[in-house]
Order: C-alpha cells, then sequence, then structure tokens
C-alpha cells in the first residue's frame, strides 16, 4: 500500500509538472510540494521551525505555504505546497532570518534534519482541472 501511494504521487506530480495549453498555462504557478516525515516527538519543533521562517516570508510578501496535517492513511506528517519564490524573496528572507539570530545557510539545512526523519520535495505546476491535464497529455500525443 506504501509503495502505491509513492507512485501515485510521482505520477500526479510527474502529470501536474507538464505543459497545458495556452489559457491553462496562463493561470498557473509554479509550486514545490514538500512531504515530510518527521522525527519522533520533533512535531512541535519543526513546527516552530517552519512558523519562524514563514513569519519573515510573509513581512516580506512572500508567497504563504499550504500546510495539509496528517489525519490518516499514509506515514507523512506535513504536505507543505509553496508557491515559487523570487531569487530577491529567498535572499531577503535568509538575510532576515540571520539578522534574527536563526540559523542560515547550509547550517539551516542541517538543523532542518535534525527534526525530520525523511522528506521529499518535487516540483510541481497547477492548479489544472482533469480535462486540462488530458488535454495537455494529449498535446504530446500520448494515449
Amino acid at each position: 500500500m506504501h509503495n502505491r501511494m509513492w507512485v501515485l504521487v510521482f505520477l500526479l506530480a510527474t502529470i501536474l509538472a507538464l505543459p497545458t495549453t495556452a489559457s491553462a498555462q496562463d493561470d498557473m504557478e509554479p509550486v514545490t510540494i514538500s512531504i515530510y516525515h518527521v522525527a519522533p516527538g520533533q512535531h512541535m519543533a519543526f513546527l516552530s521551525w517552519m512558523a519562524e521562517r514563514e513569519e519573515i516570508g510573509a513581512e516580506i510578501g512572500a508567497p504563504a505555504t499550504q500546510w495539509y496535517m496528517h489525519m490518516d492513511g499514509a506515514s507523512w506528517d506535513f504536505v507543505g505546497i509553496s508557491p515559487a519564490t523570487t531569487d530577491a524573496q529567498d535572499e531577503a528572507i535568509e538575510e532576515m532570518a540571520g539578522a534574527r539570530g536563526l540559523t542560515v545557510g547550509p547550517a539551516a539545512a542541517i538543523e532542518l534534519r535534525t527534526m525530520i526523519a525523511s522528506h521529499t520535495d518535487t516540483e510541481a505546476a497547477g492548479p489544472m482541472t482533469a480535462p486540462e491535464i488530458v488535454t495537455a497529455i494529449e498535446s504530446y500525443g500520448a494515449e
């Protein structure tokens, strides 16, 4: 069952990453879908770590991440869907985080990994309707 879920997530992400017709493509925004398996006992530390950085992002006008919390089923704890940010936004967040005494750069990535057992990041495009996905696939001659 667990392997089937990952196959479905991969297929959905792959399909969502396909270009669509011009009208649908105009409305699509690139996103990163992150799936987190939090280390035992680290759930509140993980959420606080993310919240601190999201507060900084909000202050500089970066788009907010949409978070989903596991309720039942697969083994993930949290899924975050993050709109793309600009290089300038990323730099501003990093600078403000450092000024507030938060860990930044490669050390921040290592710090995050103390709170998670594993994670995946997938780039995707959307949102799209099922008919828009069908059109996108057909535009490549697939059946």
